[in-house]
């Protein structure tokens, strides 16, 4: 049996953590891509089951399994503006809160509240500089005259979403003081926003200073941060998987698709049923092409060349290297000097977001 473990007391101690370093300011659980992998109902029922009672998606599919997971009474704001009359009546539907952000999201907002005879809320999205979604500073004017002629829309919160909050701070703090800015502006107009929010995890562990009223939180959560982490959060989750088979090949043996390796002792080979059609060794695309990410590419392939490195995973508590090329169902390791027999389980880190055709389970 192979399965994606989430470790309970993993994410309950981080949430632990995050509460306190929030010093009460709430905390939006980002649940987007069905809960990072790991599934957004029971993602959302552990989070419940530690204090939180907000979370945030990207789909109405996600919504629909928080709410049925952790309840009508708790908040879920769509992180994603749509004009798709279907999917705002399926979030509308489940009383989820929306995002404002252009004058065709009001129309529809409007008319579609209208059809259903009762008032709708939103989140009001400023752009300082991602570039999706969201009114830009310099349409102050516009949005005020937008925001008095909503009828059936309620604006009770008003967020941004930093583009650079692992990188330079000063970049971040522009961001910040724009929006900051926008909602001053907008609120010396007579207008209510209710709810500022501006806080990814990166932007959260740096910059206490921009918790303002909400902070939204997903990576953190599963102890995966892009920063130095000060909290001391832990990873939650894992691959598991079994020893298939025990051999031992012979000096100068090949292992794996063409011959990568080529054995330099006799060796005592595991062969373990995970591979990379499971999201083992898979990583993230490069998906920019500035030139200053292209010569970062050119220097973490040449480290890999002069430090070459295998993957590792764990057997019986210690690490490994394996062998030859990840194979699509199945990884060979070289377990030569531990001890180790059929059956015996072995853990292998894959981060969620990679993982395929593997169970969830949750302990």
């Amino acid at each position: 049996m192979k399965a994606y473990i989430v470790e309970k007391e993993a994410v309950a101690h981080n949430i632990d953590r995050l509460k306190a370093h929030a010093g009460g300011v709430p905390i939006w659980a980002v649940l987007k891509g069905d809960g990072y992998g790991l599934g957004a109902g029971a993602m959302a029922a552990l989070c419940r089951e530690n204090g939180l009672d907000r979370f945030a998606v990207t789909e109405p599919r996600e919504a629909r399994a928080i709410r049925e997971a952790a309840g009508e009474e708790v908040q879920i704001l769509m992180l994603r503006a749509t004009t798709d009359r279907e999917e705002l009546g399926q979030l509308m539907d489940l009383d989820v809160i929306l995002t404002l952000s252009s004058r065709e999201d009001a129309a529809i907002l409007e008319e579609l509240a209208g059809e259903r005879e009762r008032p709708c809320r939103a989140h009001l999205k400023i752009d300082t500089g991602m570039g999706r979604y969201g009114f830009l500073p310099e349409e102050q004017g516009e949005v005020e005259t937008l925001l008095r002629g909503l009828e059936r829309v309620r604006i009770t919160g008003v967020y941004t979403h930093f583009h650079s909050s692992f990188g330079k701070a000063e970049i971040t703090r522009r961001q910040f003081d724009q929006f900051r800015r926008m909602c001053d502006g907008l609120e010396a107009a007579g207008l209510s926003l209710g709810e500022r929010h501006c806080c990814n995890s990166s932007a959260f562990l740096r910059f206490p200073d921009m918790h303002l009223d909400g902070v939204r939180l997903g990576s953190a959560i599963l102890g995966r941060v892009a920063v130095r982490d000060p909290l001391g959060l832990k990873k939650v989750g894992w691959a598991e998987a079994s020893v298939e088979e025990l051999r031992v090949l012979p000096k100068g043996h090949t292992v794996g698709y063409g011959a990568a390796t080529t054995l330099k002792r006799e060796t005592r080979s595991a062969v373990i049923g995970i591979g990379y059609c499971h999201g083992f060794t898979l990583q993230r695309g490069r998906d920019v092409w500035r030139a200053q990410d292209c010569i970062r590419g050119m220097l973490s392939n040449l480290k890999l060349l002069l430090r070459p490195s295998a993957p590792t995973v764990t057997v019986g508590g210690r690490s490994t290297r394996t062998l030859g090329h990840i194979g699509m169902l199945h990884t060979c390791v070289d377990v030569t000097d531990l001890t180790c027999q059929v059956g015996d389980r072995v853990r292998v880190e894959i981060n969620p977001l990679m993982v395929k055709n593997l169970p969830v389970e949750y302990r």
